[in-house]
Parts: C-alpha cells; sequence; structure tokens
C-alpha cells in the first residue's frame, strides 16, 4: 500500500480491499469530504460497512462495525479508507505490519489530532471468509485481537492467528 501511495500522482489516496465494492458516486463524495481547506477540516475517512449478504448476523455486525467507527473514529481497512496524501506522507504511511496497520494508520491520525469522517453511504464487502470460518469464531476472533493489540501485543505476533 506504501509503495502504490508513492507512485499515487492525484492529491487523494483511496485503499480498497480487493473484495470489497464502492459504492455509487463513491469518488464524488470522498471529494466532497476532503475538498474543504480550513484548519479544522477533515483529511482521511471511511464508508459505512456492507455485506453481500442477508444474514441478519452479518447486517448486525456491520451496524456495530458502523457505530463502532463513528463513536471512535476507527474504521478497518475493509471500509475503503481513503485520505488526503500530504497527510498520509506526513504520518509516515502505514507501518510495516501484518496486521493491524489500518488501526494503526488511524491512531497515527488520532494523535495528531486529525479529522476522521465516516461516510453513510455503504461498501459491500464480501461474507466468504465470515461464513466460511464461522461468523461467531470470526467475531470472537476479531474482538480477542483488536483487544490484545490495544493491551500492547505486538500485530506481526497477533498475525498468526487471524489466518
Amino acid at each position: 500500500m506504501n509503495a502504490g501511495a508513492k507512485i499515487a500522482s492525484c492529491d487523494i489516496l483511496l485503499f480498497l480491499h480487493a473484495d470489497t465494492l464502492l459504492p455509487n458516486n463513491a469518488l464524488g463524495y470522498i471529494n466532497e469530504t476532503l475538498q474543504a481547506d480550513s484548519e479544522d477540516s477533515i483529511v482521511a475517512g471511511a464508508f459505512d460497512l456492507g455485506f453481500d449478504t442477508q444474514k441478519i448476523a452479518l447486517k448486525t455486525i456491520a451496524k456495530v462495525a458502523s457505530w463502532r467507527s463513528r463513536l471512535i473514529k476507527l474504521p478497518y481497512g475493509d471500509q475503503a479508507i481513503f485520505i488526503k496524501k500530504d497527510i498520509f506522507e506526513q504520518v509516515n504511511g502505514y507501518e510495516e505490519l501484518q496486521l493491524m496497520e489500518d488501526v494503526n494508520l488511524m491512531q497515527k491520525l488520532k494523535i495528531h489530532n486529525y479529522k476522521i469522517k465516516i461516510l453513510n453511504q455503504k461498501v459491500i464487502t464480501s461474507a466468504r471468509k465470515w461464513e466460511n470460518s464461522g461468523i461467531i469464531y470470526t467475531t470472537l476472533r476479531n474482538w480477542i485481537l483488536i483487544s490484545l493489540y490495544f493491551m500492547g501485543v505486538h500485530p506481526n505476533k497477533l498475525a498468526r492467528f487471524y489466518k
């Protein structure tokens, strides 16, 4: 992701997972969100999370992820993170981590008091990994891993439990 950001010739970067689809007019929403040039302006953001399934459990997980993202300004990579390129460079981009690089980037923005916005429009992410591994198992594993990360366990140690 850092290599792509380095050669990008535009002012805004969008990090999109291969199994995630953007909402209609996503680039317009991103541009509109990041256009303000005041000292107090938004420098990064992401979309609400949606899954390509009608399963109630995954719809609930997506809703909780949206609340979490808004409440603590901590979107995950599957929400299509976007950021002003100069800010990305200023915080030295993504750390070379095997896991939690998205969380780490958002933490760096928050440390600098940069504003992050979660847009109401939803990306649609594949539910395949959740369904194949089990929704309860995947949810519990993710909660445990993020908790251990915030307790100081290095993400590269946690990565072996993610696969």
